[in-house]
């Protein structure tokens, strides 16, 4: 499976990425992969592989990149919850330093980016992302209605970007919950909103999961939600994108 690093232009510097798609000649449609907070690493490479043998050009940037390249911060090989709250408080700078203002500015660079690609072919594109990367994902979906078919996020605080924002979602959407991260009251207010402003989705609870359920490097790891996540995810990409 052909790889490369890469370098994104952005108004504030340039962020290193990583990207995956198949072998051979052609032109494949683009996804924009947003990692969780942990970052690029190799369980971001397994799945980006995993979603370009599928015949994807799959782009995932370090949206971190202004503290540093990857890793930005030093992980273990894995993440335990003995040390997850250590890496969490870490981590919770950058968040919280990553607004909504640099979402946007940056989603516009990766696309411009992800779309010039030589392997890319012309037509819409998916976002797709993981925790606090679905929500990177959806402000991207809705920034960019014209360019994005389809948005799926996996143990996300989607509805961080607020009702407005959800209403004027025009991708067709999957959004795949952790039982521990909504409620279903919650749930069905989330799924309301999405209805009243007509957006074509799914959206549901995986049975059983707790936040972080597709990295299979985390303690929070659920075979059987990857699963769910890939069954969900692939065919969303074989109806939205052409040249599939």
């Amino acid at each position: 499976m052909p790889t490369k690093t890469l370098r994104i232009p952005t108004g504030d510097g340039q962020a290193d990425a990583f990207a995956a798609f198949p072998d051979g000649r052609g032109r494949h449609p683009g996804v924009l992969m947003y990692a969780d907070a942990f970052g690029i690493r190799p369980v971001l490479r397994e799945m980006a592989h995993e979603l370009a043998g599928h015949g994807y050009y799959v782009l995932v940037p370090n949206y971190f990149f202004r503290h540093g390249p990857t890793p930005v911060i030093e992980l273990p090989e894995h993440i335990g919850e003995d040390v997850r709250p250590e890496i969490i408080a870490r981590l919770m700078p950058l968040i919280k330093a990553h607004t909504t203002e640099h979402i946007l500015r940056d989603a516009d660079a990766y696309l411009s980016f992800l779309t010039t690609q030589p392997e890319v072919s012309t037509g819409p594109v998916a976002v797709t992302g993981y925790c606090f990367g679905g929500l990177l994902a959806m402000h991207t979906a809705v920034a960019h209605p014209t360019q994005v078919a389809a948005i799926a996020a996996f143990h996300a605080p989607v509805g961080a970007v607020g009702p407005d924002n959800l209403a004027k979602l025009t991708a067709q959407a999957h959004l795949g919950h952790a039982e521990s991260d909504i409620t279903p009251e919650a749930l069905r207010e989330l799924n309301q909103t999405l209805d009243t402003a007509g957006v074509d989705y799914t959206s549901e609870i995986y049975p059983g999961t707790v936040h972080g359920f597709t990295m299979s490097d985390t303690d929070a790891f659920d075979p059987s939600g990857l699963q769910h996540h890939w069954d969900r995810l692939l065919p969303l990409l074989a109806h939205t994108l052409t040249n599939n």
